[in-house]
């Protein structure tokens, strides 16, 4: 099966931020046809403006059905859903009219993917506000692909070159992050940590669990959850015979798995895991005003379905503009892949 290339769906996120954008820019890597067969779920309109203002050589293919796609360089293979016309849109703007585009583009891909006409569904991001402004309650991409695939354990693992990050909870308040700090809950992230590092192809992962307080708590000076909840997760784990430590305190674990003695860190919260991971991925230059590197990226684990993402957002402040950085995209294109054959799905 990994010598046969797979087809993927890429879904083209909010149109008024970067996501057309960054998937031509994308589509235009030779590196991207010779590992799958890339199908992309919007809009002409959008993505035919971005091939214009990228300055880029490629053909816009449209096809009905997304088993039709060829895969060749050059011409891209995208289904139209036509929500957008041309000029019904502004960029760096949130509106209805994006967020319900966005949200239909995922809903494809997410049903496509079930009936296994792809083996994997990438995703460009969207903004919550505008998907919010279109009558849809969703905090993210990874609560929808949950609802739609009929999830209920799930969590979100973020990847970067050198270090690798997943989530007890994620958007939701600081407060409410602490609440979910339990047993259950945290034992649920170890094993996901296990499945989700399996399918990036490691064999044996080693795992590392963070505290929520500070140092850990100092044996409970600053809190209980390290000692009434964290520990007895971590024991249950290594019954069940997966390679985990901690809780280790959230200052040090993440230098630690940047040394190696860690494949992965369970993070408590959201920002927890989030900071160190983009401290190390992304670099901002300050006098151009964009981002020289911003590799990484976001996938759901849990799902029946292979679902991966960039690790940025919308980007409205250089939206429309062709000064996005497609890196993200690449990782994320070359990680669904990499997943997708690991679970051995097939064509």
């Amino acid at each position: 099966m990994k010598n046969k290339k797979i087809r993927i769906a890429i879904t083209m996120g909010d149109p008024a931020g970067i996501g057309a954008e960054i998937i031509v820019k994308a589509l235009s890597h030779v590196e991207v046809y010779q590992e799958c067969i890339p199908v992309v779920i919007g809009d002409y309109e959008a993505l035919a403006e971005a091939i214009e203002f990228c300055h880029l050589p490629l053909e816009l293919n449209e096809i009905h059905d997304i088993t039709e796609s060829k895969g060749e360089f050059g011409r891209v293979d995208f289904v139209n859903l036509r929500h957008l016309k041309k000029g019904s849109w502004k960029y760096k703007e949130n509106n209805a009219l994006c967020g319900e585009a966005s949200f239909q583009y995922v809903i494809l891909g997410i049903k496509e993917a079930m009936a296994n006409k792809v083996q994997a569904v990438i995703t460009a991001p969207i903004s919550k506000e505008s998907l919010n402004m279109a009558g849809h309650a969703y905090s993210g991409h990874t609560e929808i692909f949950a609802e739609y695939t009929g999830t209920k354990d799930f969590a979100m693992l973020l990847a970067s070159k050198t270090l690798r990050v997943i989530h007890v909870s994620t958007h939701c308040s600081l407060r409410e992050a602490c609440d979910r700090v339990k047993k259950e809950r945290v034992l649920n992230v170890i094993r996901l940590a296990q499945e989700g590092m399996k399918q990036l192809g490691y064999t044996s992962p080693k795992i590392g669990v963070s505290g929520l307080n500070p140092h850990c708590s100092e044996n409970g000076l600053f809190g209980k959850e390290e000692e009434q909840e964290i520990l007895p997760a971590i024991e249950e784990a290594r019954k069940m015979g997966i390679d985990v430590t901690g809780p280790e305190p959230p200052d040090t674990v993440f230098v630690k798995c940047q040394a190696g003695q860690y494949d992965i860190v369970v993070a408590m919260y959201h920002d927890q895991g989030h900071i160190p991971l983009k401290l190390k991925g992304f670099e901002y230059d300050l006098q151009k005003d964009q981002y020289k590197a911003v590799s990484g990226i976001n996938c759901t684990i849990g799902l029946p379905i292979v679902r991966t993402s960039v690790d940025h957002g919308t980007a409205f402040g250089k939206a429309g503009e062709g000064r996005a950085n497609e890196e993200s995209m690449l990782d994320a294109i070359f990680a669904g892949v990499t997943m997708a054959n690991n679970r051995g799905f097939q064509i």
